[in-house]
C-alpha cells in the first residue's frame, strides 16, 4: 500500500464478509483513508498501522460455528474507538461475557430500525431508519457495561454501546444502498467518535504520490504497459508527472481489443498525453496459443504468460529499464489475494503478480490502494479528458474471455461488429455514463432463424450492461426496451454470422460482471 503516514486512518477488520470493501469505499466518502486488513492480521502489523478506529466486519460464520473467526487478543485494550456491524457485534458481545444465540426469526432484508438513543452513532438520524438486515443470530444479553440504543421487531438490541468506551455496534449493514442513511451513521463513528477531520482526497493523495515516486526512482527508468483503459492511462498519467520522459509505455496489441481500439490509444497517448509510448503488434502470437483452448482459466493464464513473453522481449529493447509500473487496484488485489483465508479466489487478475516476477524490477503501484472510482477523481485531478476517465472498463484478457469457448479470428471479427454496434448505441442514447460496463459476449451456441424465407443456423450474442458504483457488486442495467430493440437490429442485419440477441439480467454476485 501507499505511505499515508500522515493521514488520518481507520482500519476495517474484514471477518469475511462479502460487503467489507463496501465498508472501505463508504469511509473514504467520508475524506478518511481506510484499508482493510484480515482479521486474522498480527497485533504488532495492527498497532503500526496507526488507526484513529477500528471497524470489524459481517461474516458468513456464527460465533458458536467451529471455527468462526476470534477477536483479536489485545484489540479491545488498544483503547481505540470500535464499531462492531454484523458478526462485528456479535463478536463484540460473545467476548466481553454476553449471549449471542439463534433466533427464531431470522432476519434477511430490509426492516425498521427503532433508535432508543440518538447520540453518538445515530446522531441527526429519525427516531425510524430503513437498514439492511442480514443475520441469523441475535443478541440475547448485553456484555456488561454496555446498553441497547436501537430495535427491530425482531431483534431486541439491534445496536449497542458501551457507557464506558467509544464502543459501538449495530446488527445491520449501514454500508450498503439499502440503508439510506448508513453513510451518516459511519460518517458519525469516523468522525464524530474518532475525531478524524475528513482531509483526505485525490489532491492530497496526487502531491504525495508524485513526490514518493520522484524520490524512489531518482534518474532510473520506467516501463509501463497500458491497455487504453482508465487504469493504466491514470497510471501512466501520474508517474509521468513524476519522471516526464524516464517513463517508457508499451501498447501490446494481442488480437483481442475491441474495433481500431490499438489506432485510438496509440494516437491518444502520442497527441493528447505526450507520453512517450511504443506500440507492438503481437496478435499472431496470442491467437496461435489460444487455438483449440475453451477454458477461461486457462485462456487468462495463456494470455497473461504469452504477454510477459511479449512485454520482456519489448522491455530488454528499451534497456537499462530497473523498475516496473502496473495499474493494479484495490479490488484487483482483493478478487487476486483472498482476505478470508480459505476461501477460493474468484478469478485471477492479468495485472497482479507476474511481470515483476519475471522481469526481476522493481515494482511501482501508485492506484494500489484506490477503488475504480477514486481513479477516475484522480484523473480529473490531472486534468485528463472525460474521454479517458470515463471509458468503461476493459479486462486485461480482452474479447478471449467475451467469446465463450474457443478464440478464433472468425469468432473476433463477429465478437469486435457486434460489441462496437452496442457500444455505439449506449452512447447514442445517453447511457454511456450512466451504465458501468456494456458490452456483447458471443456465446458457443446456435439457433434456427429466418432471413429473407431462408433458414439459418447461427450464432447467438448476448449483451451485457451492468450498474456499478466500484465493481465489486453490479446490477443489470434496466435499459429502454427501445434502445435493446435498435441494439438487436442493428446486430443481426449488420454483423454476419448472427441470428439471434439476448440480454444479460444477472447481478453481481451471484454472477461476475464478465461471463468469463
Amino acid at each position: 500500500m501507499a505511505d499515508n503516514t500522515h493521514a488520518e486512518k481507520i482500519l476495517v477488520l474484514d471477518f469475511g464478509s462479502q460487503y467489507t470493501q463496501l465498508i472501505a469505499r463508504r469511509v473514504r466518502e467520508t475524506g478518511v483513508y481506510c484499508e482493510i486488513f484480515p482479521c486474522t492480521a498480527p497485533m504488532e502489523k495492527i498497532r503500526a498501522f496507526g488507526a484513529k478506529g477500528i471497524i470489524l466486519s459481517g461474516s458468513p460464520f456464527s460465533v458458536h460455528q467451529k471455527g468462526a473467526p476470534k477477536l483479536g487478543r489485545g484489540l479491545m485494550e488498544m483503547g481505540l474507538p470500535v464499531l462492531g456491524i454484523c458478526y462485528g457485534m456479535q463478536l463484540l458481545t460473545h467476548s466481553l461475557g454476553g449471549k449471542v444465540a439463534h433466533s427464531q426469526k431470522r432476519e434477511y432484508g430490509p426492516a425498521v430500525l427503532t433508535i432508543d438513543d440518538n447520540t453518538g452513532i445515530f446522531d441527526g438520524l429519525s427516531k425510524n431508519e430503513n437498514v439492511w438486515m442480514s443475520h441469523g443470530d441475535r443478541i440475547e444479553k448485553l456484555p456488561k457495561g454496555f446498553c441497547a440504543t436501537a430495535h427491530t421487531a425482531n431483534s431486541p438490541v439491534a445496536a449497542m454501546r458501551s457507557l464506558t468506551r467509544p464502543v459501538y455496534a449495530i446488527q445491520f449493514h449501514p454500508e450498503v444502498v439499502h440503508t439510506p442513511n448508513g453513510a451518516r451513521i459511519l460518517s458519525n463513528f469516523v468522525k464524530n467518535i474518532c475525531g478524524c477531520s475528513g482531509n483526505w482526497n485525490m489532491r492530497s493523495f496526487l502531491e504525495n504520490e508524485v513526490g514518493k515516486i520522484r524520490e524512489r526512482v531518482g534518474n532510473d527508468r520506467v516501463i509501463l504497459g497500458i491497455s487504453g483503459g482508465v487504469d493504466s492511462t491514470v497510471c501512466a498519467a501520474i508517474v509521468h508527472k513524476a519522471i516526464g520522459d524516464q517513463l517508457t509505455c508499451l501498447f501490446i496489441d494481442n488480437g483481442l481489443l475491441r474495433k481500431d481500439e490499438a489506432k485510438k490509444v496509440l494516437e491518444s497517448f502520442r497527441k493528447n498525453l505526450h507520453i512517450k509510448v511504443k506500440g507492438v503488434d503481437a496478435s499472431g502470437i496470442f491467437l496461435k496459443a489460444l487455438k483449440g483452448v475453451k477454458d477461461p482459466e486457462k485462456k487468462r493464464k495463456i494470455i497473461g504468460r504469452r504477454f510477459i513473453d511479449v512485454f520482456r522481449a519489448e522491455a530488454r529493447k528499451i534497456g537499462n529499464v530497473k523498475y516496473l509500473a502496473q495499474g493494479t487496484l484495490y479490488p484487483d488485489v482483493i478478487e487476486s489475494v483472498s482476505f478470508r483465508g480459505p476461501s477460493a479466489v474468484i478469478k485471477s487478475h492479468h495485472n497482479v503478480g507476474g511481470l515483476p516476477k519475471a522481469m526481476k524490477l522493481k515494482l511501482i503501484e501508485p492506484l494500489r490502494e484506490l477503488f475504480k472510482d477514486e481513479v477516475r477523481a484522480l484523473g480529473h485531478e490531472m486534468d485528463l479528458s472525460d474521454t479517458l476517465i470515463h471509458r468503461q472498463p476493459f479486462p486485461g484478457p480482452g474479447l478471449a474471455i467475451r467469446i465463450i469457448g474457443e478464440v478464433t479470428h472468425e469468432r473476433l471479427t463477429i465478437l469486435r461488429e457486434a460489441d462496437d454496434i452496442v457500444v455505439e448505441e449506449i452512447k447514442a442514447a445517453g447511457q454511456y455514463r450512466e451504465v458501468w460496463q456494456s458490452f456483447a459476449v458471443l456465446l458457443p451456441v446456435k439457433s434456427v432463424g429466418v432471413m429473407g424465407d431462408e433458414r439459418t443456423y447461427e450464432n447467438v450474442v448476448a449483451v451485457r450492461a451492468v450498474t456499478s458504483r466500484d465493481g465489486m457488486t453490479a446490477d443489470w442495467a434496466r435499459l429502454d426496451h427501445e434502445l435493446l430493440a435498435r441494439i438487436a437490429s442493428r446486430i443481426i442485419n449488420e454483423v454476419k454470422g448472427v441470428n439471434r440477441v439476448v440480454y444479460d439480467i444477472s447481478s453481481k454476485p451471484p454472477g461476475t460482471i464478465e461471463w468469463e
